[in-house]
């Protein structure tokens, strides 16, 4: 699952701030890093400096990654970033892709890079933004994999990124928190427009114990690894508090699937997984539910 990774970068020090994680999960899989820019149209003079800028690159991470079984190698492409990165994925058999958040263009609040955000449309592959900070000093980077929260939510594709976290944990040491975020109640269509109808107690209760019983289920899952696994249902609007819920326990990574109960229709724009991109600090592991990709 992690034999071949694409780290995209841009010459900027934003994009830079991946390494830790590219060099952490590297070392621990033998994986081949395939280090990525994307000279665009108007830059195509500067393409012999582009060459040497990521060369340069390939060096610093192959000395960090010195005495294990990874491996290093550099691709220059010509044209819009996010497209020819997602070509190139595509044919070259990529098992990752790792990208920071913000690029050249800075960070800008309540945002994702344009880079970023057009990949997240589109990815056929599983892919990990690295959230950036303002200094490399505040990086989080390192110790990525430490404490990971999965959101769930009981369906097969909210599910579909479990095979990669479990896989992650039978190399790395790694707390997972197992979240069920139960909703208090629904949007109902009434003559007036849409309301909002809370749930009877009972009926609380019911889905609260179905929650822990499929989270129970799922930790399972995790025997014979380096995990240490809890488990968690709340109750409260899922975006929320996942957000505040990854902040409280000081998660390093939110794992989770780009859909859920709610399906394709509710990708990137209204989605549990876009608000949590763009509301919370975390880095996020997306992993495609299957067929949902371009």
């Amino acid at each position: 699952m992690y034999e071949r990774i694409l780290v995209p970068l841009d010459g900027s020090k934003f994009a830079e701030q991946v390494f830790p994680a590219v060099v952490e999960l590297a070392r621990a899989f033998g994986s081949e890093v395939v280090l990525v820019e994307v000279c665009g149209l108007e830059e195509s003079e500067y393409g012999q400096a582009c060459q040497l800028y990521i060369d340069n690159k390939a060096e610093q991470l192959r000395n960090n990654l010195e005495g294990s079984a990874a491996s290093v190698r550099t691709v220059v492409l010509e044209g819009k970033a996010a497209e020819k990165i997602l070509d190139y994925a595509e044919k070259s058999d990529i098992s990752l892709i790792i990208i920071s958040s913000h690029g050249r263009s800075g960070i800008m609040p309540w945002s994702l890079g344009g880079t970023a955000s057009k990949m997240l449309h589109k990815v056929g592959v599983p892919l990990i933004i690295i959230r950036t900070r303002e200094t490399s000093e505040e990086s989080a980077t390192v110790g990525l994999f430490s404490r990971i929260l999965v959101p769930l939510d009981g369906s097969e594709r909210s599910a579909t990124v479990l095979p990669y976290v479990t896989e992650l944990t039978r190399k790395l040491e790694s707390e997972v928190i197992l979240l069920q975020v139960v909703e208090p109640g629904k949007h109902v269509h009434t003559i007036g427009g849409l309301d909002y109808v809370l749930f009877e107690d009972r009926d609380m209760d019911l889905m609260k114990t179905r929650a822990q019983t499929y989270l129970d289920e799922v930790s399972s899952r995790f025997a014979g690894t380096k995990a240490t696994v809890r488990t968690e249902v709340k109750v409260d609007d899922a975006p929320r508090e996942i957000v505040e819920f990854a902040t409280e326990t000081n998660c390093s990574l939110i794992a989770m699937s780009s859909h859920g109960h709610s399906g394709i229709e509710a990708w990137i724009y209204g989605s549990v997984t876009y608000k949590i991109l763009q509301a919370g600090k975390q880095s996020v592991m997306l992993v495609p539910s299957s067929g949902t990709h371009k």
